[in-house]
């Protein structure tokens, strides 16, 4: 994929979640049930990052879970954070557990070097690998990733899969509205509009770019970065098959 149409879809999804962050947190304020699934039964003590934290409802079930060590939570919007602070706002964490949320965007080539721990136990997120433009650039993140775990660290990843979800695949939209060929862009690639929104926000439609994954892609991903796929499942949404979990173990040198 050319630069520039890497560009063009980054914008995509800076401009929307910079423009309709408020109207979105709206609709996230409950832990999906893939993510308390794996709250439940993957997450343990220790230091975890939470990589697209978005309005922090995952931060406050983590908050209320008992764990102990920290959590720390990125994401690029600003109006996300301060939905994500202001949950917490006014709620201190157990003895023995830290939370805390930093804004860092996962386009900027150094963004590992925004963290003050550099290495982790687990490393989890959630919904957001689809938003990223181009195969190169969601290797790049995925090794970025594994660079930041210990080994045998875990990284836990949901991914849409939206085409079993009549009214997502009601909302894809033609490239051209956004300036860019069909042909500019990636097998899976997509173009989803939106239609909710809050007070604060314009009555106009918006629009995300959102990737498609395949199960052999997935693979390759995990692969190409020193990970082994140890297990999957689907949940969410109506029918429970919105999301495709997964659980990735790096493997020891």
């Amino acid at each position: 994929m050319q630069p520039e149409i890497i560009n063009k879809l980054h914008t995509i999804n800076r401009e929307f979640y910079q423009s309709f962050g408020r109207a979105f947190a709206q609709t996230r304020r409950r832990v999906q049930p893939g993510v308390r699934r794996v709250l439940s039964e993957w997450i343990h003590n220790g230091d975890w990052l939470d990589i697209g934290s978005g309005s922090g409802a995952l931060a406050q079930s983590w908050q209320e879970s008992g764990l102990r060590g920290s959590y720390m939570g990125i994401d690029f919007s600003a109006p996300l954070l301060e939905e994500a602070a202001a949950g917490l706002s006014g709620k201190s964490s157990p003895e023995g557990m830290s939370i805390d949320f930093r804004q860092v965007d996962l386009f900027a080539p150094d963004w590992v070097s925004s963290l003050e721990r550099k290495e982790y136990d687990g490393i989890v997120s959630f919904a957001v690998l689809h938003h990223i433009p181009a195969a190169d650039e969601r290797q790049r993140l995925v090794k970025q990733v594994a660079g930041l775990l210990k080994p045998g660290g875990l990284f836990i990843l949901s991914v849409w899969q939206f085409q079993h979800s009549p009214r997502l695949m009601a909302r894809v939209q033609p490239w051209e509205i956004a300036g860019i060929r069909a042909d500019e862009v990636e097998e899976g690639d997509t173009l989803l509009d939106w239609r909710h929104h809050c007070e604060a926000e314009a009555d106009t439609p918006g629009l995300r770019y959102v990737h498609l994954f395949s199960r052999e892609e997935l693979a390759g991903l995990a692969e190409g970065a020193g990970f082994e796929v140890i297990t999957e499942f689907e949940s969410d949404g109506k029918g429970e098959r919105l999301g495709l979990y997964q659980v990735w173990r790096l493997r020891s040198s």
